[in-house]
C-alpha cells in the first residue's frame, strides 16, 4: 500500500468542505451542477462567490485549470479570500506546482494565523520536499494544539509511515481510530501499519472491525489474504 499522504488528507479536507453529498454524487450529476453553475456565472461574471460555487464543482471533476483560473480571478480581486488560498493551494499540489502551493497556503496562515487545514497542508508539503523535521515539527504542534482532531493524529501517521517509523504510525492511528472509531481509512491504514510490523492477529482485527462496519469481506480478500 503507496500512500500518498498530501493529496490524500487535502482531498478529504476539500471534501468535508463541500459536504458528503457533493462527494457520492456520480460524474453526470457533477458535471450538471458545472453546468449550472456556469450559466448562472456567464450573467453575474463578477461575482466571486459564484466563481467559487464553480470551482469546487471543477476540482470535484478534477478539472485542476478550470479551477485554478477561477481562484485566480477571486484572488486578483480579492487576495485575502480564506476560501480561495486553500483550495488554490490544494490545486496547485494537483497541478505539482508545489512552490506556489507553499505561497498560497504561507499567506492564509498570514492571514488566519494558526489556521488547522492551511497548517496541516504546509506541514505535509514539507514532507513532500523532503523537509522531515520541518515537516515533523508542524505536525507535531497541531496535533498538540488539537488534541481532539482524528485528522491531526492521522497525518502525522501518514508522515510515519512514509519515514518507516512504525512503532509511532500505529499509536497515531490508534489515537484517530479513539477519536473516530467508524473510519475505515484509518482502520485500513493501521492494519497495513500493523502487516509492516508482522502483526497479523491485530491487522486482521482491523479489517474484522472495517467488515462490522458494513465494508464487504470480498473488497478485503487481499488484506485478509496478507494476515494468513
Amino acid at each position: 500500500m503507496k500512500h500518498s499522504v498530501s493529496i490524500l488528507i487535502l482531498l478529504a479536507l476539500c471534501l468535508n468542505c463541500f459536504g458528503q453529498e457533493d462527494e457520492h454524487m456520480d460524474r453526470k450529476a457533477l458535471r450538471d451542477s458545472l453546468s449550472q453553475a456556469s450559466n448562472v456565472l456567464a450573467y453575474h461574471p463578477d461575482s466571486l462567490d459564484l466563481r467559487l460555487r464553480k470551482a469546487k464543482w471543477n476540482i470535484l471533476l478534477e478539472e485542476w485549470q478550470y479551477a485554478r483560473e477561477e481562484y485566480d480571478y477571486v484572488l486578483n480581486r480579492q487576495p485575502d479570500n480564506v476560501a480561495a488560498l486553500f483550495y488554490r493551494a490544494f490545486v496547485n499540489e494537483k497541478q505539482h506546482r508545489y512552490k506556489f502551493a507553499r505561497l498560497d497556503l504561507e499567506h492564509l496562515l498570514y492571514v488566519v494565523p494558526g489556521n488547522f487545514e492551511a497548517t496541516l497542508g504546509l506541514a505535509l508539503l514539507n514532507q513532500k520536499d523532503n523537509r522531515h523535521t520541518e515537516a515533523m515539527n508542524m505536525i507535531n504542534l497541531l496535533v498538540e494544539q488539537h488534541p481532539a482532531n482524528a485528522l491531526a493524529y492521522a497525518a502525522r501517521a501518514g508522515m510515519e509511515v512514509e519515514q518507516k517509523l512504525y512503532a509511532p504510525a500505529e499509536y497515531d492511528y490508534g489515537k484517530a481510530i479513539e477519536l473516530s472509531p467508524d473510519n475505515t481509512d484509518y482502520l485500513l491504514s493501521r492494519a497495513d501499519v500493523r502487516l509492516r510490523m508482522k502483526d497479523k492477529k491485530g491487522a486482521r482485527e482491523d479489517l474484522d472491525r472495517m467488515v462490522s462496519l458494513g465494508i464487504s469481506r470480498a473488497s478485503l480478500s487481499a488484506w485478509y489474504a496478507k494476515c494468513k
